[in-house]
């Protein structure tokens, strides 16, 4: 079974190559396709697999190419983990907006409409290349903002398009470990966006347990979500806000906090990853040692200024491993081997969510078996929720229109209609700035 790798110079690719060398069934994937527009970087992780094959018998054969033709020629499976603009192109989202004094985090606010605007062509353009070089190929899509990009990536694929995200899952995974139970026996009732979800329940044998934790001041507050939203605003929501949701309920605190910041994330990602690669190109280096300690580095300082500002302290060493490359190749191994498993996935909503259309894609709990995952019904959303899902969509609409037609006014309008974005005129000069600093966006007229 061939795999390829969009963004196959990325580095969390490893992550997915590791997991690989885990999976001995039957029906395995057997050729790993690399593909990515920097040779160099594709040098830098294709040495890092090898370290981390040595050894190991049937390891998954690795190609790199920069041909993205054939890459896809005859893949079964395609993950999609493109980064348009590099880190170089995050940290200017996130620079540009707190000039104006509003977020530029990557998926939230200005910066992820900024990045949804640059990478949208390119995911259609990928889209349309599958349907026609490999029609019978499943895209699970990795790259941010994964709710807006599956969206756009679906209307050329269809169901065949599946977007994840670890972030559900690791939150369900705590509250289970809070409350004594195993994670692999809860059903979590989550329902959203892709970063913009809420746990509403979490059953296990059955049996609600989250109103018990609700309940419970002292174990609500034991773990991150606790720490990071406090116990009494989550006692007034009656649910578990997913962790991005701390920068639409504590806005003010959190931009403030990206303001004094020494770096952006976007720019310490970038000078610690230059450096990564930097390290690997010496020929006696251990490309695995120096990729190992650069991504402790990074999944301890993940989401460090909101956790400041929330005197959240540090995450616990549970949270350091990552989990998006088990959901990939949990929902890999369901449709190829018909291994019914239940995921939280992006998908087209159908008619799970009345509020929004068929075609609109969120994040909810999913049935998934060789026909692909299928979203699970799921109860109404209340009143504070629903306006803030609603009016969020409705402005990724405006980047999928903007994308399409290449209309300056429909990009400074998404920007415009965003919940953290609170003035057209710093929309306006929002567009100005990003269009000035990503060439990327040069088609905006």
């Amino acid at each position: 079974m061939k795999l390829t790798i969009l963004g196959g110079g990325g580095f969390r690719v490893p992550l997915v190559y590791g997991a690989l060398l885990t999976d001995r069934a039957e029906g395995r994937v057997t050729r790993v396709v690399l593909h990515d527009l920097d040779a160099g970087r594709l040098s830098a992780v294709t040495r890092v697999l090898a370290e981390q094959a040595a050894g190991v018998p049937d390891a998954p054969e690795v190609t790199a190419t920069t041909d993205l033709d054939e890459a896809l020629r005859g893949a079964d499976f395609v993950f999609s983990a493109i980064r348009v603009g590099g880190l170089e192109g995050r940290a200017n989202d996130e620079r540009v907006a707190l000039a104006e004094g509003v977020l530029g985090q990557e998926t939230v606010g200005a910066g992820g409409i900024a990045y949804g605007l640059r990478t949208v062509p390119v995911a259609v353009d990928i889209a349309r290349r599958v349907a026609r070089l490999a029609p019978d190929a499943w895209v699970i899509n990795f790259t941010n903002p994964a709710g807006l990009v599956t969206e756009a990536m679906s209307r050329h694929l269809g169901d065949r398009v599946i977007g994840i995200c670890d972030s559900p899952v690791g939150l369900g995974r705590r509250i289970a470990r809070v409350l004594g139970a195993n994670p692999k026996e809860a059903w979590i009732d989550y329902v959203g966006l892709n970063h913009l979800g809420w746990v509403r329940g979490l059953r296990i044998a059955g049996r609600d347990e989250l109103p018990r934790l609700l309940a419970d001041p002292d174990l609500l507050g034991s773990f991150e979500e606790g720490k990071l939203f406090g116990t009494e605003w989550l006692q007034s929501l009656g649910a578990i806000p997913n962790e991005y949701l701390h920068y639409y309920y504590f806005n003010r605190e959190a931009v403030r906090a990206y303001q004094h910041a020494e770096k952006t994330r976007g720019a310490f990602l970038r000078d610690q990853q230059a450096q990564f690669y930097e390290q690997v190109a010496r020929p006696d280096a251990s490309a695995l040692q120096a990729w190992e300690r650069t991504r402790a580095e990074r999944e301890a300082t993940y989401m460090a200024e909101n956790r400041e500002s929330a005197g959240a302290g540090e995450r616990e060493a549970d949270d350091l491993s990552g989990g998006y490359e088990k959901v990939a190749l949990a929902l890999m191994r369901a449709i190829a081997r018909d291994e019914r498993t239940t995921l939280i996935l992006n998908v087209r909503n159908r008619d799970t969510l009345s509020v929004l259309d068929t075609e609109a894609v969120i994040e909810v709990p999913c049935l998934v078996d060789a026909n692909g995952a299928h979203p699970v019904a799921v109860d109404p959303l209340p009143g504070h929720a629903t306006g803030l899902v609603c009016a969020v969509k409705a402005v990724e609409r405006e980047v999928l229109a903007a994308a399409d037609s290449g209309d300056r006014a429909t990009a400074v309008k998404a920007f415009a209609l965003h919940p953290l974005v609170d003035s057209v005129n710093v929309a306006r000069r929002l567009v100005e700035g990003y269009t000035a600093v990503h060439p990327g966006l040069a088609y905006l007229r």
